[in-house]
């Protein structure tokens, strides 16, 4: 059976390659895994279901419950939750399991089914495995008192709420802010976490209707949030994804504040409460070169990953860091969650405002971006990217040109055939025309 689990659980077109049958088979099997680890305990598994504000979210999450309780799993109903409000919930419930059904920041015909562990992280690769292996097997099905019971739980966006709050160590009292809900998941929680912290909110994107998850709104269209912000005369605007583990930012010009902005923001502040271990932050090879050169400035190190926040938090797990994340602004303090959570992440980046008097523009002018140029090269054999002499040769050329003022990255992508030529220098023309060499020799030389 070809592999379903993704690098960020089971994701496609709702109705289409994510069915309800196949919700249901997933659920199923992952029952059975959890039943097996927990039948020497004595005791019945226990799984929380939360959801973002898709339409297809209400028949898979049927679904997914379904099979969880037909195999033997109590199951609390979260209803809409943001993915690291169900992280949370799922690690201070005890939960053996958590589900997230979303597409984060897809479109919403798009949806998706996420497993997490009972510590409220993500699933280990042996576990997905195992609940491969059973999909679609003849099992022995309980009955009677053995099924499992299925309860609406009923503070799942307090609670979350009232974590996020207390992470901070003073009031945002005196800031104006405009949050974009991307009428997605944290249309309630994120203006509730907002105001409870003391900071004067504007609310756009919370309005969800099912359909409009995404669109035009969010941190993938920041137009709106940037309009809202100059209107509003706010200090400084945020907007989350679908599922809001993730946000970028908007300084009070209207000026967009990314990813590697709010990371160094943030290391910065940890760094000087001694909460930055090791003085390092945890990235991935796409932070700007701009980023590296800013931490390095501020002596702290950088450890760097592949693309993708599993390995960003593989990393941080595994040296013990306390705070990571990527260009997109999927940020991961694991003093506070387990997970990318864009609440937690525009919360704090408010308090190093106020704590500050700064202002987000003069916090985030610590990180000067180098003009970026990425170049997608199709109908190639990515799989020789690392092998092929001469386009070694060509990259070792182009970098020995650009010195310590850009760098070159080529990357194959992980599902489709083709080559990702990324260019940083000091000028956009500059980074252009390295990338357009790069990605002829990668046509010529990898050719299919």
């Amino acid at each position: 059976m070809p592999r379903i689990f993704g690098t960020d659980g089971v994701r496609g077109l709702a109705n289409g390659q994510l069915t309800a049958d196949l919700a249901l088979d997933l659920s199923v099997a992952a029952a059975r895994v959890l039943v097996d680890h927990t039948r020497a305990e004595g005791r019945r598994p226990l799984a929380v279901v939360g959801r973002d504000t898709r339409i297809s979210g209400q028949f898979l999450e049927h679904a997914v419950v379904a099979g969880l309780a037909s195999a033997g799993v109590d199951v609390l109903r979260l209803r809409v939750l943001p993915t690291p409000g169900v992280a949370h919930l799922t690690q201070t419930l005890g939960a053996d399991l958590g589900v997230v059904i979303s597409a984060s920041h897809n479109p919403m015909p798009d949806n998706g089914i996420k497993f997490l562990a009972r510590a409220g992280v993500k699933l280990d690769d042996a576990f997905e495995k195992e609940i491969e292996e059973l999909l679609g097997q003849d099992w022995e099905r309980p009955t009677g008192a053995e099924v499992g019971r299925v309860t609406p739980y009923a503070t799942p966006v307090e609670e979350y709420v009232d974590h996020l709050v207390a992470t901070l160590d003073r009031p945002l009292a005196g800031l104006r802010v405009v949050l974009d809900c991307a009428h997605g998941a944290a249309w309630e929680a994120g203006p509730l976490a907002l105001e409870r912290a003391g900071a004067e909110v504007v609310v756009i994107g919370a309005e969800p209707d099912g359909l409009n998850i995404n669109d035009g709104y969010g941190s993938t269209h920041l137009e709106p949030l940037r309009r809202a912000v100059l209107e509003h005369g706010a200090d400084a605007g945020f907007a989350v994804d679908g599922d809001a583990d993730r946000c970028l930012a908007v300084d009070a010009a209207g000026a967009v504040v990314d990813g590697d902005q709010i990371l160094a923001i943030l290391a910065l502040a940890m760094a000087e409460r001694g909460q930055l271990v090791k003085d390092t932050v945890v990235a991935t090879v796409m932070s700007n070169l701009g980023f590296v050169q800013a931490m390095k400035g501020a002596g702290l190190g950088v450890r760097q990953t592949k693309v993708g926040d599993r390995y960003v938090l593989e990393a941080m797990r595994v040296g013990g860091f306390t705070l990571g994340g990527e260009q997109s602004g999927h940020v991961i303090m694991s003093q506070h969650a387990t997970t990318g959570d864009g609440l937690l992440t525009a919360l704090h980046v408010l308090q190093r405002m106020a704590d500050s008097g700064r202002s987000l523009a003069d916090l985030a002018s610590v990180v000067t971006r180098l003009p970026q140029v990425l170049v997608n090269v199709p109908g190639v054999d990515r799989s020789r990217v690392d092998e092929d002499a001469v386009l070694a040769a060509a990259v070792a050329e182009e970098e020995a040109g650009l010195g310590d003022t850009g760098r070159v990255l080529l990357r194959p992508s992980g599902t489709e055939p083709l080559v990702r030529v990324m260019v940083e220098a000091s000028t956009t023309e500059l980074a252009h025309d390295v990338a357009e060499r790069l990605a002829g020799v990668v046509r010529t030389q990898l050719a299919l």
